[in-house]
C-alpha cells in the first residue's frame, strides 16, 4: 500500500522505505524457512565428512578427489573451517578415501544433504582410446558431536591397529607407525586418522570419529527400530546414486531426489551447491510435515 501511494505521489523517499520493508519481510520469511529445514537436534553443529571411491577403477579414485575438492570449496564459500584428518591416495591418481571435519554454524545441517552415492559420467582422461566412463564415489556425513553427549563404547569391542602414514614420498613420508585405525567389532564400523604428527594425536582424533559414527549408528537404530536396518543404512550401495554429474555427451548435474537439474556443471564442481542442497532440504522438511 505504501509503495503504491509513493509511486502515485512520485515520493522517492517513501518508495525506498516501502522497498526496504518488503525486503525485510522476505528476509524474515527466508530465515523462518531456513530454520524449519534445519530443525534437527544437531543440525546447527559441525560435521564429519568421509569420502570413499567406488566402482570405476582409477576414474573413481579421481572422482572421489574431485568430490572432496567440491565439498571443501562449498565449506570455503560458507567461511567454515576445514581440517583433513585422513587421506589415502590411490595408486595411479586420486584418493581411495578421505575424512575431514567441517566447523561452522549449520555445517552438519547443510552438508548432510550430500550423504549418498555420487555418479560421474565423462570421457576418461585415463583411457587412451577416449572412451566414456561411469564412476562412483560415496559421501558419508555425520554430526561432530560434543563431548558432553554420552556415547557408550566398550573398549573390549575395539581393535586398534597402527600403521605407517602414507604420503607423496620423499621427505614427507612418516618413518614411524603413527597412523591409527580403530575397528568396532560388533558393528563393523572402521575409522582412521593419519594426518597428525604423533600416534597419540591420531588416536585421539580417531576416537572422536568413532564416537560420532557410533552416535549416528544409535540414531539409525532408534529410527529404524531394528539393528539389521540400521546396519543396512550405513552400507554404501553403488546402485542408488543421489546425484549424477554428466560431462559427456552433454553437460548436466541431476539430483535424482528432487529432479533439480543444472547445466552449469563447472560451478557445481567448484562448490556452488546452495540450490541443490536447499531444494533437497526443503523437500525433506515438507515431506516430514505432511
Amino acid at each position: 500500500m505504501l509503495l503504491e501511494l509513493a509511486e502515485e505521489a512520485s515520493d522517492e523517499g517513501s518508495a525506498k522505505e516501502a522497498e526496504s520493508a518488503v525486503t525485510g519481510i522476505y528476509t524474515a520469511l527466508d530465515e523462518i524457512e531456513f530454520k524449519r529445514m534445519l530443525s534437527g537436534e544437531l543440525d546447527s553443529g559441525n560435521a564429519i565428512v568421509q569420502l570413499t571411491a567406488g566402482a570405476g577403477g582409477v576414474d573413481a579414485s579421481d572422482w572421489a578427489q574431485m568430490l572432496m575438492r567440491m565439498l571443501i570449496r562449498f565449506a570455503d564459500r560458507k567461511k567454515w573451517k576445514v581440517e583433513v584428518l585422513d587421506e589415502t591416495p590411490a595408486d595411479e591418481a586420486g584418493i581411495k578415501s578421505a575424512t575431514f571435519t567441517v566447523e561452522g554454524e549449520y555445517a552438519y545441517g547443510l552438508m548432510k544433504a550430500e550423504n549418498g552415492v555420487h555418479r560421474l559420467v565423462r570421457v576418461s582422461p585415463f583411457d587412451a582410446n577416449g572412451r566414456r566412463q561411469t564412476s562412483f564415489a560415496a559421501v558419508t556425513v555425520t554430526p561432530d558431536i560434543d563431548d558432553d553427549i554420552e556415547v557408550e563404547i566398550n573398549e573390549a569391542d575395539l581393535r586398534i591397529d597402527t600403521y605407517r602414514a602414507g604420503g607423496a614420498g620423499g621427505q614427507h613420508v612418516n618413518k614411524t607407525d603413527s597412523a591409527v585405525r580403530i575397528t568396532h567389532n560388533p558393528t563393523g564400523i572402521v575409522v582412521q586418522c593419519q594426518n597428525e604428527r604423533s600416534q597419540h594425536a591420531n588416536k585421539a582424533k580417531a576416537f572422536k570419529l568413532l564416537r560420532a559414527k557410533m552416535y549416528e549408528y544409535e540414531l539409525a537404530k532408534r529410527e529404524a527400530k531394528a539393528d539389521a536396518e540400521a546396519k543396512a543404512r550405513l552400507k554404501i550401495e553403488w546402485g542408488s546414486q543421489i546425484r549424477s554429474y554428466v560431462l559427456f555427451p552433454y553437460q548436466q548435474v541431476n539430483d535424482h531426489r528432487t529432479e533439480l537439474k543444472t547445466s552449469d556443471v563447472s560451478s557445481v564442481l567448484d562448490g556452488d551447491l546452495d540450490d541443490l542442497i536447499r531444494t533437497y532440504l526443503l523437500q525433506s522438511a515438507n515431506a516430514k510435515a505432511s
